[in-house]
């Protein structure tokens, strides 16, 4: 099993994860031509894909969905609510539903949908399997609750939303209304509220970590990096962090 992003944060987002000859797809944030360009970086033929799982309709996780499912003749997975909201962006292409709690198989993968507090539809993330390793994919939710902290326990990598740190959200150019949605229950996690929902987590077996989806205004890096290192107990370098314009390469487990 192994797994690598095309982009992550607040202008597009995309992480491949393929297992036993099955290769997904999590959201497709960016233009068909970019995320061809960004899978060959990463060896990849967008024929070669199986399927692209939808966490929810915001632009900047499904805005490239519809045109590259329908170029490649890709499967669309999703909840239906995001399937009802993320409607214009899917165009002709029909999503096959799913229902948050309920795992369900793709091939050699199992996945497992969790229910997310965020300003959308039906959002989830997900935690996928092969059987033998277990990945958490969580890029937009607003507060950690005790399903969720629940179901990423024993994960062997985790990817996990490090969206601002608090000070500079309050001190930075968004107005006051955005300001209020990024740091609200329906937003996004700040640096502290991860490391939080970290250290509610069981990461015995852990063996990758991504800091994600960081805000190019409101973060840095580094202080996503501190946060995780300090919840987890390990030095920063440890953990790694997902950018915006490259994501990532690719982590086996």
């Amino acid at each position: 099993m192994r797994f690598a992003s095309l982009g992550s944060g607040s202008r597009g987002n995309a992480l491949v994860v393929e297992a036993g000859g099955t290769r997904v797809l999590i959201d497709c944030g960016f233009s068909v031509r970019e995320t061809e360009r960004r899978l060959t970086r990463i060896g990849i033929d967008p024929a070669g894909i199986d399927a692209i799982l939808v966490t929810h309709e915001h632009g900047d996780h499904a805005a490239g969905v519809g045109a590259l499912a329908r170029r490649y003749r890709l499967a669309v997975w999703s909840t239906a609510g995001t399937a009802l909201a993320a409607a214009p962006m899917f165009g002709a292409v029909e999503a096959a539903t799913f229902a948050n709690h309920a795992e369900f198989v793709l091939g050699a993968l199992a996945v497992e949908p969790v229910p997310v507090p965020h300003d959308a539809r039906e959002p989830c993330q997900f935690i996928l399997s092969d059987g033998d390793c277990r990945l958490g994919v969580v890029t937009d939710v607003g507060r950690a609750t005790p399903y969720l902290c629940s179901a990423l326990g024993g994960c062997d990598a985790l990817v996990l939303e490090f969206n601002h740190d608090e000070a500079l959200l309050a001190a930075g150019a968004y107005p006051p209304l955005l300001k209020a949605r990024v740091g609200g229950d329906l937003g996004h996690l700040s640096n502290r509220q991860a490391a939080s929902l970290l250290a509610q987590v069981d990461t015995s077996r852990l063996r990758h970590f991504v800091a994600a989806h960081l805000s190019e205004r409101n973060n840095t890096p580094q202080l996503a990096r501190d946060a995780a290192a300090g919840a987890l107990g390990c030095a920063p370098g440890w953990v790694s962090v997902a950018d915006q314009d490259t994501g990532f390469g690719w982590r086996e487990l």
